[in-house]
């Protein structure tokens, strides 16, 4: 295992890099390598997203925009990806699928050098993760999975956490690189085990927040002072993030921010996908993740993952 505290980097070699997908995590991401001086071209299946990016970070040096992704690939020395889920994950970078087996042109590795690699934030299976390296292999580019934690506001700010799966060469020659966007990087295996790694963090979080759900709950049909109390937990043994930083929202009960519960649901079945896979037993993951379809059918496919407390209520 390799750790990387982004912060002990000052400055970096100036790299041409591609950045494919411009949602909510990828727009800024993108904006934090073309600011660290990095020679950034954007491609968004949405063209006026990909616009915008560039009208927002076009007076950084080499900053544009390609309409497909094997052009915005093209002669780069790091692609990074950051899309919805495997599907989408192997559009770009396969090409679109014809529906008859085959791939359409336009897939970021048709357009990759060799020793190039392709760096996926995606939080997708393990399984597409190995797919996608072993394709790469054969092209003579490398592949890190590379999902992240932090969320939106932890990409905006720079300061996401990145989990890693794959070769320690590749690993070495892209986390100065990914610094821009980052904290902290860390190498925890082979190719899949940055996936892996997202899993084992999306259970915890599932069960924090069922957690301080039912203590908020508890405590305010016991008449109590929820934000008192959440003061006083918070300097003990029940403090965590999602106690600093949504148990004071859920007691106002708003959760228009935030990571999304449609997000959430389909990172934990991946998780319980892979569960069935290697036998391990999630009983509160799974339960919690049928409380989140309940909120589903409440209407909060959109509200941040805290709405939990809302099926309790």
């Amino acid at each position: 295992m390799s750790n990387i505290n982004t912060k002990t980097y000052s400055e970096t070699t100036r790299r041409s890099v591609a950045f494919l997908g411009l949602g909510v995590m990828g727009y800024p991401m993108a904006g934090h390598l073309a600011r660290a001086g990095h020679q950034v071209t954007v491609y968004n299946r949405n063209p006026a997203k990909a616009k915008a990016w560039c009208d927002a970070f076009g007076d950084a040096a080499g900053a544009g925009s390609a309409p497909t992704p094997q052009e915005a690939a093209r002669d780069c020395d790091i692609v990074f990806c950051c899309v919805g889920n495997d599907d989408d994950l192997r559009a770009v970078v396969l090409g679109a699928d014809q529906g008859d087996g085959t791939r359409a042109a336009g897939g970021a590795l048709s357009g990759m050098r060799k020793g190039a690699i392709f760096v996926d934030h995606t939080t997708a299976s393990a399984s597409v993760a190995r797919e996608l390296s072993a394709a790469a292999a054969q092209q003579g580019v490398a592949f890190i999975d590379a999902p992240v934690s932090g969320g939106q506001a932890g990409a905006q700010n720079g300061m996401l956490t990145v989990m890693c799966g794959g070769d320690q060469a590749a690993f070495d020659a892209i986390a100065p690189v990914a610094q821009a966007f980052s904290r902290a990087i860390t190498l925890l295996g082979d190719s899949g085990a940055g996936q892996l790694a997202k899993m084992v963090n999306q259970i915890c979080i599932a069960g924090l927040v069922q957690g301080l759900a039912e203590g908020i709950a508890f405590g305010q049909r016991a008449g109590l002072d929820m934000e008192q109390v959440l003061d006083v937990i918070g300097k003990g043994a029940a403090q965590s993030w999602q106690m600093d930083n949504r148990g004071k929202t859920m007691v106002a009960d708003q959760f228009d921010f935030g990571f999304a519960v449609d997000w959430m649901r389909k990172d934990l079945g991946l998780v319980l996908d892979e569960a069935r896979r290697n036998g391990a037993r999630l009983p509160v993951t799974a339960l919690v993740d049928q409380f989140y379809a309940d909120v589903q059918q409440l209407g909060g496919s959109r509200w941040d993952t805290s709405s939990l407390i809302k099926r309790i209520r």
